[in-house]
């Protein structure tokens, strides 16, 4: 995991473009840095096998292995794909809190925190919008 701050990504889209590729609700989690309403994205209570792709470029993020039931209302994951996100710190709402990125793109996911399931402790709180799930083939 790296910083995303002050890093150039592989997907560059202008704002236009963004807003184009997405929709509204997309636009505003993943490049505004919004957050959706808990316990409103289908993908809270997806638990079949398959993978979880930014919704902005289609990048695997996490697999359904690493997906639990936080309680908190978002998609939940234990563990992210190597090098499939950045790290940047995130001090709005009078408090600090580790925000995650999408390393092609830059989108704005969610955030991180220490208090997940073993065996890494994490507990990535992931925007169900920024997201899409791809099931796996049988």
């Amino acid at each position: 995991m790296t910083t995303s701050k002050n890093r150039e990504f592989e997907v560059n889209k202008t704002e236009q473009e963004w807003q184009e590729s997405l929709t509204q609700e997309q636009f505003c989690v993943l490049r505004q840095h919004t957050t959706e309403r808990p316990h409103t994205s289908p993908l809270n209570k997806e638990y079949a096998k398959g993978t979880y792709v930014c919704a902005g470029c289609s990048q695997p993020l996490f697999v359904s292995d690493t997906k639990y039931n936080s309680g908190t209302g978002w998609p939940s994951f234990f563990n992210p794909i190597e090098n499939a996100i950045d790290i940047s710190v995130d001090k709005s709402l009078f408090m600090t809190r580790m925000e995650v990125h999408c390393s092609r793109c830059g989108g704005h996911l969610g955030h991180v925190f220490d208090d997940g399931p073993k065996p890494t402790g994490k507990r990535y709180c992931i925007n169900g919008v920024a997201l899409k799930f791809i099931p796996e083939s049988e």
